[in-house]
Order: C-alpha cells, then structure tokens, then sequence
C-alpha cells in the first residue's frame, strides 16, 4: 500500500472530489497534469480509486490513510509556500482565502503585499463551528493558527495560518482556489487603500466588467 502511496498519489486521493476529471484534480493541486495523471494510474491499477464517470477514492479508509501520509512528510519537511495552499483542502471542511490572500487570488498571484518568504501568513476564512476542528488540523501539519497574524519572532517558522471565523461563506472559485467575493475583496482593498490602490488598478485592468476609477501610474507592480 504505502508503495503506491507516496506524496504524490497521496495528495491526488485527498484532492479528490467524487466525480472529478484528473484535470480539476491537478488544478486543485496546481500540479501538472502529466503529473496527477500518471499518479492516477497507480492508484487505479492498486483498487484505491476509480474512473467511472469521473473518479472516486473506494473507501474512506483510503483517504484516511492519505492524510496521515501528508502530515508525515510535512513534519519531517515543512510545507512551502506553494504547499501552504494545498494543504487545507485536505481537510473535511468549507473555507475561503481572504483578506490579503483573497487579493493574490483574484489578482491570481499578480499583488502581493506585507508578506515575505521568511514571514508569511495565509488569511483562511472559516465557519465558526469549525475553529476547532481547523486548528487540530493545522496543528497535525505543524502549522501554527491563530485570529489574528503573530510576530515572526514568536514563530518557530515562516508559515502561520490566520482562521477568520464566520457564520457563513460565500465562496467563489479562482484558478482552483476558493476564495470570498471579488467585491468584498474590493471592499476589503478599500478599506485599507493605501496598501492597495495599486491592487485596485491591477484589478480594474483585468476584469472588464470593473470600474474603480483607480488612477495609478506604475503598473503591473507586485509590492512586498
């Protein structure tokens, strides 16, 4: 079993919504389709998965079994970045990027603000009834959660995961992420527009149906 279970496959049966084609399934990894396919076909050829109208993972066992894989190769190796925001559709539960996360997403990864690779917090808006359920889970990653974004030097490492509780979540889909609405994100821009009225300008020039009347004068600018 854990042969055909290495990161890989192991990440494609957690991505796995029933039904999927293995090309939303590299989506959602934001892996290469040659990639996910080929780990497709291991898992097929094992009896974990299958490909009857889409695919399936066969028992939830499986996934079980999956999870622990993951969370076992990042103890030992911490999650990138990159990896950072995979890891929670892993999870059983609904979430959506947001705040300056749901910038990077809309601007699908053109404006980046305030973070850093040495200090980088992912901004995860959450039901309320499932902080709990949410933090274990960072935890068994060994990502540390919290309300509001910590100091660096109160961290063991770069990564912290930020769970802004809500009572419900309008989720929208970017390029394989879940993410609030464009216009609360805007909203959010607003609210805090000197850091982000050149976010508003990048927006303006990438979807059509926008009109800001942002006026900015250098463009395509990512800040850090």
């Amino acid at each position: 079993m854990y042969e055909v279970l290495d990161d890989t496959a192991a990440q494609v049966i957690l991505a796995i919504e029933s039904g999927d084609s293995i090309r939303r399934v590299a989506q959602h990894l934001h892996t290469p389709y040659e990639t996910v396919r080929q780990a497709v076909n291991r898992l097929e050829d094992a009896g974990y998965i299958s490909y009857d109208d889409g695919l399936s993972v066969v028992d939830e066992r499986v996934r079980d079994a999956a999870r622990e894989i993951v969370a076992a190769s990042a103890g030992v190796n911490p999650p990138s970045i990159e990896e950072a925001y995979v890891i929670p559709q892993f999870s059983d539960w609904p979430y959506a990027f947001t705040q300056i996360d749901a910038v990077y997403v809309w601007t699908q990864g053109g404006y980046q603000v305030s973070r850093n690779p040495d200090d980088y917090p992912l901004f995860l808006a959450v039901h309320e009834q499932d902080i709990n359920a949410w933090e274990t889970f960072f935890e068994s990653f060994d990502l540390p959660t919290a309300s509001e974004r910590q100091p660096r030097d109160e961290l063991d490492g770069s990564l912290q995961i930020v769970l802004e509780p809500r009572p419900s979540l309008d989720i929208n889909q970017v390029e394989g992420y879940p993410v609030i609405s464009r216009a609360e994100t805007i909203e959010y821009m607003r609210e805090n527009y000197a850091q982000f009225q050149s976010g508003l300008a990048m927006l303006e020039r990438m979807y059509e149906d926008l009109e800001l009347g942002v006026a900015y004068g250098e463009t395509e600018r990512t800040q850090s």
